[in-house]
């Protein structure tokens, strides 16, 4: 059956008022649910309006949104998105005219988390959608004519989930998504893999294929104009047993080593396609075959799981093979706070970095912080991590916006030498990562210095003492930095932790005279690794910024956490 993006009209052709609604989250992909949606509703000659809750003014005035939207549907990404996602379903209540059975709730976090969306008691009504909108549309959007749905009759026409994307409603955002100029679909769904920190078996299920590329992208064309790149989100595109044919569909397309396209301003753009959710390096170790297929396409980059440091010799077997066969753009996701320790990811960087140097690639590793996929914040701390060195290591990665690479002295100086380096950085006052370069060769040296004697006075018993205080208690779900003031006050505690502690009062977010904003603060004392990848190559929410558990200004109260999941 052709997937043109034109669905099968239904009975009732009157127009319907259709608004698409995203939550008001930073995300680098657009919502290509809500593209199929739009692209089903305009079939049927419906008005289509997409906004991005709490970001766009266009089309969200109290005039406009009260009582005016026949349907409302709005998607869901990350569960621990729960704050804004709420703020969006609210919305589209009052823009349903306070009819929540207007309102169509899907995605990744409703499927995960649909028993808790389904209890909210203010939702009552609402229409929460789990998994796939693969079957009939009338079927997947659990339409009902008795009810007065419109499109209850729609029971065989393209499942909307095939549909090619409506591109026309980004138009209706002011949000700048960081890839756009791409083809977004998927050669397969699902995957072979039920892995325990991953979403995708509850979400998608088992592996299977979808509609050949050429059918997507000559329907892109033909709807939206010719796209640069690229973009599969499969989840284990390696499993597929359509494997060498996605790929030799891919070639066909025009995306092969080398290619371009014109860009606006007259030149030539190199085209790029990304498998962006990452291939299975024990699948890739199994057989040249799939690298040698995948070096026949323009891969950019080559994105690589590397979860755990048990898949270590297959991970290492991949890169070498990728090398072999010219593929020197890498990048992988690392998963941690999962059931590794800190050791374990430092080994998994360092890795990296060698076979940069050994090999001549450019691996551009993203650790990605585990949360639990149905955990409504960031708050998850793992079994061989605390909150004090989880927060220590995003601030480092913040030096180099998630990044993990460059030349090995930038390593070293940057996560250590040696594993226990990496400890003895990660129990350092934040202050002193955040404004390294201050501390350790500008103005602030006296004050590390001062630490530093104090620190090494400590006995092993003292050690310990202070980590467990820095840790703070770990059922909680944010750490106030004034509790490390209390300690600091309070008498019956060592005297040495406490004038320790006071160095960890100091805080990261006041500015530095020698911070520089364009490389961030941390190392001006060592070259940095002056190439950075791409905004486009960047992973979807490495948690960096828009954080935090740590409440510091407001003592105890819960703030929105950091991190993120690979597995989301």
């Amino acid at each position: 059956m052709p997937r043109s993006g034109k669905a099968t009209r239904t009975a009732d052709m009157s127009q319907k008022k259709i608004l698409l609604l995203e939550p008001g989250y930073r995300n680098k992909y657009p919502p290509l649910g809500l593209m199929k949606i739009a692209a089903y509703h305009s079939a049927r000659g419906d008005l289509v309006r997409f906004a991005k809750v709490g970001i766009d003014d266009s089309g969200t005035s109290k005039s406009e949104r009260i009582g005016t939207w026949d349907r409302v549907y709005v998607t869901t990404l990350f569960s621990f998105e729960w704050q804004r996602t709420s703020v969006a379903i609210d919305f589209g209540i009052a823009a349903a005219g306070n009819q929540p059975e207007r309102v169509f709730v899907g995605g990744i976090a409703a499927s995960l988390m649909l028993d808790q969306f389904v209890c909210e008691p203010r939702w009552a009504g609402v229409r929460f959608i789990k998994g796939l909108l693969d079957g009939p549309p009338a079927t997947s959007l659990q339409l009902s004519s008795l009810d007065g749905d419109f499109g209850a009759d729609d029971r065989t026409g393209a499942p909307i989930e095939e549909l090619v994307p409506d591109y026309g409603i980004l138009r209706h955002t002011s949000y700048t998504y960081p890839v756009r100029d791409a083809y977004f679909g998927y050669a397969s769904r699902g995957c072979v893999r039920k892995c325990a920190f991953c979403g995708v078996p509850k979400l998608e299920g088992a592996q299977r294929e979808m509609p050949p590329l050429a059918v997507l992208v000559h329907g892109i064309n033909a709807a939206h104009g010719e796209k640069k790149d690229l973009v599969l989100m499969d989840n284990n595109v390696t499993a597929s047993s359509r494997y060498t044919e996605v790929i030799a569909e891919i070639r066909d397309l025009g995306f092969t080593p080398g290619a371009t396209i014109q860009s606006a301003d007259g030149r030539p753009a190199k085209r790029r396609v990304d498998f962006n959710q990452g291939v299975d390096a024990r699948i890739l170790a199994k057989s040249p075959m799939y690298l040698r297929e995948m070096s026949t396409i323009c891969i950019s980059p080559l994105r690589i799981a590397f979860d755990h440091i048990g898949v270590r010799k297959v991970y290492e077997r991949a890169v070498r093979m990728a090398a072999d066969n010219g593929i020197v753009s890498l990048s992988n996701y690392m998963l941690y706070n999962f059931m590794d320790t800190p050791s374990d990811l430092y080994l998994r960087m360092r890795l990296n970095i060698a076979l940069n140097r050994e090999l001549g690639l450019r691996i551009w590793s993203f650790p990605m912080r585990y949360q639990p996929v149905t955990l409504k914040d960031r708050s998850h701390v793992g079994k061989h991590w605390t909150r004090y060195i989880l927060r220590s290591f995003q601030i480092m990665l913040q030096a180099t916006h998630g990044v993990v690479s460059g030349s090995e002295s930038f390593f070293d100086e940057a996560y250590g030498s040696d594993c226990d380096e990496f400890a003895w950085l990660l129990s350092m006052p934040h202050a002193f990562l955040y404004h390294r370069a201050h501390y350790k060769s500008g103005a602030g040296r006296p004050v590390l210095d001062e630490y530093l004697a104090l620190r090494r006075r400590l006995s092993g018993d003292q050690e310990t003492e202070l980590a467990t205080l820095l840790a703070g208690p770990r059922d909680s779900h944010g750490f106030a930095r004034n509790i490390y003031a209390e300690i600091a006050k309070d008498s019956t505690l060592d005297p040495l932790i406490r004038k320790l502690m006071v160095f960890h009062i100091l805080d990261t977010r006041h500015r530095i005279e020698c911070e520089d904003t364009t490389v961030l603060p941390m190392f001006q004392y060592v070259s940095p690794d002056p190439v950075f990848p791409a905004e486009e190559e960047f992973v979807e929410d490495a948690g960096l910024f828009d954080h935090d558990t740590y409440a510091e200004s407001v003592g105890g109260r819960r703030a929105a956490a950091t991190g993120s999941g690979h597995a989301q």
